[in-house]
């Protein structure tokens, strides 16, 4: 059950972030410059590339690399194919995976790795079967680690991992098994490396007002803001006793909303479902009329509304890019709803790149996401 009444209490909300949550996602700004440095100091700017690759492939441990896969997918608008490799078991070491590469993979090929845990035997495995292949390697990793040393003995390019004092927080026991903004950390570099070699465009300049629109965006979800004026503690209000129907509209909305669907899992540990349009219309059709419809257990006058909690129902969160087009199905989805009197919370970030476009949806969902676990109560 969310107490609301946290969420507009900001010494509250900083008492329960004992990992330090909130400040961890309203770091992004800064993690994005310290990154961006790092990528400069590791010699991106300086590279002379061959041509682009034929593939870029990544591959790191939890969800945050099969986000920037999607991100780079969808960032890069086509121009290279994205694979992201998933692990395919477990290694001999407690707690290690096994990563394996494709069998087409080859010399023309560009390995990507984010590693946020540069100890990992399994990464290391990796980039020894890169190295066989004559395929290019780039991480980006802890200074100093086994998973860098491993790389540069590839011939291959280890841009430090950007961190900030917290998260040090993370490495005790009942952390989350992420910090919030580490994704910034492993994507700018990347990004960086990316638009060097003509993948996408993603330039210094376009970097810095990356990093000032998440700012900005810390400032609007920031726990000393109200929540009627808040989207980030509105979104989490609305999510209370509810089954989260990640409804998107665009490649870069797409991403955000299994990133998002991920974060709830991993920070608040509730269950979403994420589903783009207009597929999502006939995927999530059913729960919109089973059991979790909003009409399916009409509120019993009688129910105890201290000890009898309202039963959890689906509501839709939809993710878009900018304003529907003519052959958007924004409108099917809101008629969808209507018909099976599913609510419906809808977030349309203000006019920018493709890249700021993505930082404002990644602001609020992850912000959001951390409120629901602070302000989640037994």
């Amino acid at each position: 059950m969310l107490d609301e009444s946290l969420l507009d209490t900001p010494e509250a909300l900083a008492g329960a972030d004992r990992y330090g949550l909130l400040r961890g996602v309203a770091e992004s700004g800064a993690r994005v410059r310290t990154a961006a440095r790092s990528a400069a100091e590791a010699g991106i700017p300086d590279l002379t590339p061959d041509g682009r690759p034929r593939a870029v492939l990544v591959a790191g441990p939890g969800p945050a690399a099969g986000c920037v896969a999607d991100l780079f997918q969808a960032l890069g608008g086509g121009s290279c194919p994205v694979t992201h490799i998933a692990p395919t078991g477990v290694a001999p070491l407690p707690g290690a995976l096994r990563w394996t590469l494709p069998g087409w993979t080859g010399p023309l090929d560009l390995l990507l790795l984010a590693g946020p845990d540069g100890s990992d035997p399994g990464l290391a495995e990796l980039v020894e079967q890169a190295y066989r292949r004559g395929c290019a390697v780039v991480a980006v990793t802890p200074a100093g680690g086994p998973l860098a040393d491993a790389v540069v003995q590839a011939r291959g390019l280890a841009v430090p991992l950007a961190t900030t004092p917290y998260d040090a927080e993370f490495d005790v026991e009942g952390a989350p098994p992420a910090a919030p903004g580490t994704l910034w950390s492993l994507l700018i570099p990347l990004l960086a490396l990316a638009d060097r070699i003509g993948l996408l465009d993603a330039p210094p300049e376009a970097l810095t007002r990356l990093a000032d629109r998440l700012d900005t965006l810390a400032e609007r979800c920031g726990p000393a803001i109200a929540t009627y004026t808040n989207p980030a503690k509105t979104l989490a209000a609305e999510l209370a006793d509810s089954l989260p129907l990640i409804w998107t509209e665009g490649a870069v909305a797409g991403a955000v909303g299994r990133h998002f669907a991920a974060e709830l899992a991993g920070l608040a540990g509730r269950p979403a479902l994420a589903a783009e349009l207009p597929e999502a219309l006939t995927t999530h059709h059913a729960l919109l009329a089973g059991a979790l419809a909003a009409g399916s257990d009409p509120d019993d006058f009688f129910r105890d509304r201290v000890e009898e909690p309202a039963a959890m129902h689906a509501r839709i969160v939809l993710l878009r890019e900018g304003e529907p087009g003519p052959l958007s199905a924004t409108r099917a989805a809101h008629e969808l709803a209507d018909e099976r009197e599913t609510a419906v919370s809808e977030i349309q970030p203000e006019d920018g790149s493709d890249l700021e476009t993505a930082a404002e949806l990644l602001a609020i969902t992850d912000f959001a996401a951390v409120y629901l676990a602070l302000a989640d109560r037994e």
